[in-house]
């Protein structure tokens, strides 16, 4: 005779699986609460990087972000259909192409962090302020140690960037 209950699972004491769950949640919560703005996440680290630093060229941000230029190329695409930037002449290289954020990847911009603003808040609702900062840098500590770029989501460096990032 078999049993429909359901074991009792208890949360698993491997860090690396309990960081994988929750990459996976804060990855689909973060898209599908940025799908409002009219972007992906990895737009938004595209647009960011431009605020950064615009005018930069696509080999120079392909090379920033860790990803194939044909991958970039496409994003830039992307990012120009939706009116949010631009191709020109880089000024000192007339082989290349800069690209520079348009007056409307200002206001998405700003949209999008109060979005990742507002999703933190409510994903870490458990903590408080000195538990969150306490997990973000052991957490930073964890990413440096591991080599990863910082503010560079390590999706960014696979020629096939999955649809819902």
């Amino acid at each position: 005779m078999s049993e429909d209950v359901a074991p009792n699972l208890s949360l698993p004491d491997s860090s690396t699986f309990l960081l994988g769950q929750l990459g996976y949640l804060t990855q689909g919560g973060f898209t599908e609460r940025l799908a409002p703005v009219g972007i992906r996440p990895r737009h938004f680290g595209m647009l960011r990087l431009l605020r950064e630093n615009d005018g930069q060229s696509q080999q120079r941000m392909a090379e920033t972000l860790g990803i194939h230029r044909n991958v970039m190329v496409g994003l830039v695409d992307d990012l120009e259909k939706r009116g949010l930037v631009e191709r020109r002449r880089h000024p000192s290289d007339r082989r290349a192409h800069a690209v520079y954020l348009l007056p409307a990847a200002h206001a998405v911009l700003a949209r999008a962090q109060a979005v990742m603003e507002d999703f933190e808040e409510d994903f870490l609702t458990v903590l408080d302020a000195s538990e969150r900062a306490e997990l973000r840098g052991l957490l930073q500590r964890v990413a440096f140690a591991n080599g990863l770029r910082p503010g560079v989501h390590p999706g960014f460096a696979s020629d096939r960037l999955d649809p819902s990032c």
